[in-house]
C-alpha cells in the first residue's frame, strides 16, 4: 500500500509499566506482563515463522514505524528488510531523517497473538497498513529455562531492543490520508 506524502500515524505508542504478574501459557512458555501498551503504527514489514526456535510462541514479527516513519516520502528512501527475528535498515547516500529517529520511532514486535482471531488478523496484513495493536509487553520463560524479555523503551537498538507482545487486540484503522492503490 502507498500513500500521499505525510504522517500517517503521528503517536508515540502509550505503554504503563505495571507489576509483573502471569497473563497466559502458551506452547510450555510462562508469559508474565510487564507493562500494557498501544501502538498505532504502518506496517512497514512482516515476517512468518514456522520452525524456528520458539515458533509456537511467536509465530510473527511486524516491524512497525510511527511518527515520520510512517510517512511515505521518508519510508520511499528506506529499504527495510528482516530476518533471524532481526530488523534491518539501509538507505543510499543520506538517510531521509536521522537515523537516531529511525530507530526510535520503528520497531521490530514479536507478537504473541491471545487468540485465533489476532492470530489470523496479523498474519493477513498487508505492508503499508495501518493498525492499532493493544495487550503487553511481556517476559516469556520458556520449558528449558530460556528468558525472552521484551525492552521496555523505544530509545534502544540492537540485539534485546525489540518489543515482546502479547496482543489482546488488533485492528486496522484509517489512516490520516488515504492509499494511493
Amino acid at each position: 500500500m502507498h500513500y500521499e506524502s505525510g504522517v500517517l500515524a503521528p503517536d508515540e505508542p502509550q505503554q504503563q509499566l505495571v507489576e509483573k504478574a502471569p497473563c497466559a501459557e502458551i506452547g510450555g512458555y510462562k508469559i508474565a506482563s510487564l507493562a500494557s501498551y498501544t501502538i498505532a503504527a504502518r506496517v512497514l514489514g512482516s515476517r512468518r515463522y514456522r520452525h524456528e526456535e520458539a515458533h509456537e510462541l511467536v509465530p510473527i514479527d511486524l516491524v512497525l514505524g510511527w511518527g515520520r516513519m510512517s510517512d511515505e516520502s521518508v519510508l520511499s528512501g528506506l529499504e527495510i528488510s528482516q530476518g533471524f527475528r532481526f530488523y534491518f535498515y539501509q538507505w543510499r547516500g543520506q538517510p531521509p531523517i536521522p537515523r537516531n529517529e529511525i530507530a526510535t520511532h520503528s520497531a521490530n514486535v514479536h507478537v504473541i497473538p491471545a487468540s485465533p482471531q489476532v492470530e489470523q488478523f496479523v498474519f493477513n496484513l498487508p505492508t503499508g497498513a495501518i493498525i492499532k495493536l493493544t495487550g503487553d509487553l511481556v517476559e516469556a520463560r520458556g520449558p528449558q529455562g530460556r528468558v525472552w524479555s521484551s525492552s521496555l523503551t523505544r530509545e534502544d537498538t540492537g540485539a534485546g531492543a525489540c518489543e515482546l507482545m502479547y496482543v489482546r487486540s488488533a485492528e486496522r484503522i484509517t489512516p490520516l490520508k488515504p492509499a494511493l492503490d
